[in-house]
């Protein structure tokens, strides 16, 4: 397939951007010699213009086993280029070690059967971006490439909004934003913190209630890292109702909420623009039972 580069940026970069591939897939491709710029081979490292031409055979993914398993889903859009998926508290959303079956990808292929984007990989498919289990909420999955290309690029130029609702410990003043980078922890691999040498990762963030030792957050992602929100709330000092990763089960809060299962996390809003039809798409889920169990029924927005 052919690209045309729109901005200054790496070859791997703009190949990964352009074609909605990860960038270490990219990377893979480019060293493979499955990549031409303007018709030469070139390298990932080779910095690319508005106006090159990006040439590059993105394979088609192999199968992997991933069972299609019959499982409700709660389909909030569904139309020939995308889904918007309201995804339960405690569904994994692709294959991993201890979560072959009872995916979100393992309902979807039952679902879409071979109307899936390839472009996620042979445990992903469709999968535009990713929520944690225990988080609850709003999910994009494209059905083929070219929705996936264009969803993709809205999320990197922060052009598709998302926003989350949340309950953290403690009184939060004020609303306001954390601008903190984002890497994968040196102390526990399995999570994530800020670091300076981390990738760029801001959240803004604004206060709907407080309930006397804990308060009722609005959060709108400007970027996507792992784990963003209940990282940067723990960096200031308020983590995640019920997040015993980031924070202490132990603390009086998360005793008292006790019947709280994961984080206090949900993925409420989600607004893009239609990949064909150019069309302002925005939708919104209520807050799961458990939430207004711990802010009242009267606090729902």
């Amino acid at each position: 397939m052919l690209y045309k580069v729109t901005s200054p940026s790496r070859l791997d970069a703009a190949l990964a951007a352009e074609s909605g591939v990860s960038r270490a897939m990219a990377q893979k491709l480019i060293d493979s010699g499955a990549c031409l710029v303007n018709g030469v081979p070139a390298k990932k490292s080779m910095r690319v213009e508005p106006g090159d031409v990006i040439s590059a055979e993105i394979p088609e993914p192999e199968s992997d086993g991933v069972p299609a398993e019959e499982i409700a889903l709660d389909i909030v859009y569904e139309d020939d280029d995308l889904l918007v998926i309201n995804k339960p508290k405690g569904m994994v959303v692709h294959p991993s070690p201890g979560h072959a079956t009872g995916t979100l990808v393992s309902a979807l292929l039952y679902h879409c059967g071979d109307s899936l984007s390839g472009i996620g990989g042979v445990k992903r498919p469709g999968i535009v971006h990713r929520i944690d289990k225990d988080t609850s909420g709003l999910l994009l999955v494209a059905k083929n490439d070219f929705a996936h290309i264009s969803l993709s690029k809205q999320i990197a130029a922060h052009t598709a909004a998302r926003v989350y609702h949340t309950i953290v410990l403690g009184d939060v003043a004020e609303g306001g934003t954390v601008d903190a980078p984002i890497a994968r922890s040196r102390r526990d691999r399995k999570k994530q913190a800020v670091a300076e040498d981390g990738k760029p990762a801001v959240t803004h963030y604004e206060v709907l209630k407080r309930l006397g030792g804990i308060t009722y957050l609005r959060c709108r992602l400007e970027t996507g890292r792992t784990h963003q929100i209940r990282v940067h709330m723990a960096y200031t000092g308020h983590p995640v109702l019920g997040d015993g990763v980031y924070g202490s089960l132990s603390s009086p809060m998360n005793k008292k909420y006790r019947f709280t299962e994961g984080q206090a996390l949900v993925a409420k809003e989600i607004s893009f623009v239609h990949p064909r039809t150019g069309e302002q798409m925005r939708f919104e889920v209520p807050l799961p039972e458990y939430f207004l169990r711990i802010i009242g029924d009267n606090s729902e927005k």
